[in-house]
């Protein structure tokens, strides 16, 4: 080893010791505590023909970027799929093969990069899941889109849908230079005709970084619009300490560390288990799309694209004021559009429902003049669990049309989570109605009643919604908006 290598590595640790020193000897402990955990071997295995910045060279097109998904899968065959049993034992893992859980086993594997090309499209979509899940969540949008004319790219982000351990030693950038990849890919392919970028979760953030680099660099292509869903919207406090918890999870001997949850792995395209810093990249790209956004002149705001958000107003992941202080609120008015769906207030008695709950989107709405429109899904004036949208106008100080939509709540079902917003009723992983066949693996609203413990699936996870009852409106509501949506000026 030479000189200087010694004299930066020697940097390094001097670096990380300093920072360690100012975190509480109490908080140091908790974290250190996290690397007693159980790991099995997806939450070791190290992938390493992943995609990352330093391959820009090598790996120019999208073209390029799929053959290095195929290195990567073949990767996590021969060091994770090989090292796993199988079996009865095994039925819920979903890294045995030939498993309930195991994705390979089904066509086409939405774990992987889904192109749906299209003769003569109206025009292209990107579309970008969130970090933990995969290109599945957005599986039933793209497949309608392809539907209607538009040629689609559901990228799989580096890191996400091959193990949880493909998101120890990602970057936020990794993913924002394989977005940026598809995007041009799709502009070769549909030329000077309109490109959308659909963004769940985390994918929003995403997406919106790409605009920012737009703005800043000329030379970029600019999005016609952006569709957000359930969109992750400035830092979150609790992520603080995230990358120091991750940094620790790098030292030999403290593994365990780099998660933050460790939970068995029977969702076939998701993670179950959480790294620190996956946590740690979200929030510093939150931040950096935070602080662009904020520091926007007038000028650079009036050339972001058009944006439609659709957003549960309950939502563990981001809050509605959010959506609207860190972004909606910020631009001006040229068509911005915030589709809430509220909760079931038929489906529980209010003194059940945690503080701040009840009004939240009301106050929204009645807050006036805010610079985007507002569709408000919410109980019809019956109040019953039959559902009606109400539409606010931009500039507004009360609502001006309310349809009834012919939606109901299902029985049981008091809010939409996070998760829910994309998938459709129908979706025979996570949809509100089981397959008739009972060979296939089915996660969604069991009604299941009993004593802890007797599941292999915890109950926490079971209790969170995982479809939307209203997702009709909601493909309504993206289908008129592609249609009619024209770029900015």
């Amino acid at each position: 080893m030479s000189a200087s290598t010694e004299s930066g590595r020697d940097r390094l640790l001097l670096t990380r010791w300093n920072h360690w020193r100012s975190v509480p000897y109490v908080v140091l402990l908790a974290l250190c505590g996290c690397a007693s955990q159980s790991l099995e071997v997806w939450h070791t295995a190290r992938i390493t023909a992943e995609f990352h910045t330093g391959m820009l060279r090598d790996v120019e097109t999208l073209d390029d970027y799929l053959a290095l998904e195929d290195r990567v899968f073949a990767e996590v065959r021969d060091k994770v799929y090989s090292q796993v049993g199988t079996g009865a034992a095994f039925s819920l893992t979903r890294y045995s093969a030939g498993s309930l859980s195991d994705p390979t086993s089904r066509t086409p594997d939405y774990n992987r990069t889904a192109i749906i090309p299209t003769e003569n499209p109206r025009g292209g979509v990107l579309l970008l899941h969130g970090v933990h899940d995969s290109p599945y969540s957005l599986r039933a949008i793209g497949e309608t889109l392809a539907g209607n004319g538009y040629s689609i790219v559901g990228l799989r982000l580096p890191g996400s849908g091959t193990v949880p351990a493909g998101l120890t030693s990602v970057t936020w950038e990794d993913m924002a230079a394989a977005v940026a990849l598809s995007l041009r890919h799709l502009v070769n392919e549909v030329g000077d005709k309109p490109i959308h970028v659909v963004g769940f979760s985390s994918g929003s953030a995403l997406a919106l970084d790409l605009v920012l680099a737009a703005l800043a660099d000329e030379s970029r292509p600019m999005p016609t619009s952006l569709v957000l869903i359930s969109p992750v919207v400035g830092a979150v406090d609790s992520d603080a300490l995230a990358g120091t918890q991750a940094t620790i999870g790098r030292v030999p001997g403290l593994t365990g560390a780099a998660f933050t949850r460790v939970m068995p792995e029977f969702n076939p395209y998701e993670y179950n288990s959480l790294t620190a810093n996956a946590r740690a990249q979200l929030r510093g790209l939150t931040r950096s799309v935070e602080r662009r956004l904020a520091g926007l002149a007038a000028a650079d705001a009036a050339r972001v694209p058009p944006i439609l958000v659709f957003q549960s107003t309950v939502d563990a992941a981001v809050s509605t004021d959010a959506v609207v202080d860190s972004l909606l609120g910020l631009l001006p008015d040229r068509g911005n559009k915030l589709v809430l769906f509220d909760i079931n207030r038929a489906g529980v008695p209010l003194s059940l429902l945690a503080p701040d709950v009840e009004g939240s989107a009301r106050q929204l709405m009645r807050r006036g003049s805010l610079p985007f429109s507002i569709w408000l899904i919410s109980n019809d004036s019956r109040g019953s669990a039959s559902v009606a949208a109400s539409y606010q106008p931009p500039l507004a100080n009360e609502v001006s049309t309310t349809i009834d939509l012919d939606l109901e709540w299902p029985s049981g079902a008091i809010s939409l989570s996070h998760v829910a917003l994309p998938i459709p009723p129908d979706d025979p992983l996570y949809g509100r109605i089981p397959p008739s066949d009972h060979r296939q693996l089915y996660l969604g609203q069991e009604a299941i009643r009993g004593e802890r413990g007797l599941l292999r699936i915890p109950e926490e996870w079971l209790f969170r919604m995982r479809y939307n009852p209203f997702y009709s409106f909601l493909e309504s509501q993206l289908l008129e908006w592609l249609d009619t949506t024209e770029p900015a000026r």
